[in-house]
């Protein structure tokens, strides 16, 4: 999106936290950001509590660029929350950086947001009547003004947190610390994914499985849409008070694009996901091909499950540049332009004279798509047939991830026919939509396809 206004920021984060009567844990959350580093890269933050005391730093960066030894020894603690942040053009700013800490009457809080509201300029217009003052031009600080409002008419935090999130409508998994409780709250929909795990005594909560792995936790469970988990000096409390929802609507996309393959996320592997995507590709449009290659990093296993499902060799027929980050979430449509060339190389020995298919996660605005094809040309591929494990985007995304208005969408405006000749393929298919839920077999919730379809479980 090229040009967003600055009260409505759409966003993709990861956040941790933890609670460890060890101590040191803010270096813990610290080796949780790096694995959760592909959900945001522009700038992350660490908040830690040390004797009720609460010490945080956070700026633009990458968590390696942000943080070195000294400045974690500053934040040495029992409990510490984390937040790596992605935000689109006008957003990425560094007060903008989480977690945000507030100094209240009743004492301190930090919050880690990750999600998008739908009702934000209601609840902005509704804190400024009453004379808030905004910092910052995200909807994390209202849901942090909220629970600090609440917290004024409530006997502990975690009532205040339950109060305050009846008044929100949207996506957010949160992680919410005082200076003696940690709390982890998903809303009733589900939209983003939030699981708990555990390291000895320490008590450990992530966007993602594999930030639990990475710092040698195991998954416990997910949290549950609607659940609000407690964590006070070890002992582990649930409030389902907001646990209404028949059906959970987790956003699909996490499985096509966002999360790490090695991430399991409702019980289903986000591998096998994938692998599967390709092979119901390969079943619903084959083609006469000599490899089968796949688009770093997200098209890999989907290549792979077409290439095992088809039969045709599997090849590396692109290299990525691990320096540059994911053109997808890098703001401003030039800079995905010239991104393109510096993030990916095609490998001649592999596509030369071959006819090529190439599997990618997904089309946006179909440059990158254009440009791919064009680098496979460039290296002699003879043919260069584009297979997409997920179906067209046809909607924006008004919970978390930077999908852009309809205008932009190339499959809005063009027919397919026309699309595959823009972006210079042989030929062209998606994943069909009535494939999506065979893609995730093993999944125990439901989702929300919105992006896809037109059609979102919450109306605004």
């Amino acid at each position: 999106m090229e040009e967003e206004s600055e009260l409505s920021i759409h966003e993709e984060c990861g956040i941790f936290g933890i609670w460890d009567p060890a101590g040191d844990c803010a270096r813990t959350v610290y080796y949780g950001l790096y694995a959760l580093q592909h959900r945001g890269q522009e700038a992350c933050g660490i908040a830690a509590i040390n004797d009720r005391e609460l010490s945080f730093h956070k700026d633009v960066g990458l968590v390696g660029e942000v943080f070195d030894a000294g400045r974690l020894d500053q934040l040495n603690g029992t409990m510490a929350v984390g937040h790596v942040r992605y935000a689109t053009t006008g957003g990425n700013r560094r007060e903008n950086a989480q977690p945000l800490t507030l100094k209240y009457v009743k004492g301190t809080l930090a919050v880690a947001h990750n999600g998008n509201l739908v009702n934000t300029q209601e609840l902005r217009t509704a804190f400024e009547y009453r004379g808030a003052i905004f910092q910052t031009t995200t909807d994390s600080e209202l849901i942090a003004y909220a629970i600090a409002q609440e917290r004024l008419r409530c006997s502990c935090v975690e009532d205040a947190v339950c109060q305050a999130v009846k008044g929100l409508r949207g996506a957010y998994s949160l992680l919410v610390m005082s200076p003696q409780k940690l709390i982890a709250v998903r809303d009733p929909w589900g939209f983003r994914p939030l699981c708990m795990g555990r390291r000895g005594e320490a008590i450990l909560f992530a966007s993602e499985s594999c930030a639990l792995s990475a710092v040698g936790a195991e998954l416990v469970r997910e949290v549950e849409p609607g659940e609000i988990v407690v964590v006070e000096n070890g002992e582990i409390t649930s409030i389902r008070e907001n646990c209404v929802n028949a059906s959970s609507h987790m956003c699909i996309f996490e499985y096509i694009y966002f999360a790490r393959p090695d991430s399991i996320l409702c019980g289903q592997s986000v591998h096998m996901a994938r692998r599967q995507a390709g092979r119901l590709l390969a079943r619903s449009s084959p083609a006469e091909a000599d490899v089968v290659i796949g688009v770093p990093d997200s098209g890999l296993d989907a290549a792979m499950g077409y290439a095992e499902e088809s039969g045709i060799p599997y090849g590396i027929g692109l290299v990525k540049n691990r320096y540059v980050g994911r053109t997808f979430i890098t703001p401003g449509q030039q800079s995905r332009e010239q991104a393109v060339r510096i993030k990916l190389g095609a490998l001649r020995s592999c596509v030369e004279g071959k006819r090529v298919v190439m599997i990618d996660d997904s089309i946006v605005r179909g440059t990158t798509s254009r440009q791919i094809v064009s680098l496979l040309r460039e290296a002699g591929a003879a043919q260069v047939h584009m297979r997409v494990s997920s179906p067209p985007f046809l909607a924006p995304c008004h919970f978390g991830t930077d999908i852009p208005d309809r205008e932009e969408l190339i499959a809005c405006r063009y027919s397919m026919e026309e699309i595959q000749t823009l972006i210079g393929a042989d030929s062209l298919a998606f994943l069909r939509r009535e494939d999506l839920h065979q893609m995730v077999p093993d999944a125990t919730c439901g989702f929300c396809e919105g992006c896809f379809t037109g059609t979102y479980p919450i109306r605004f």
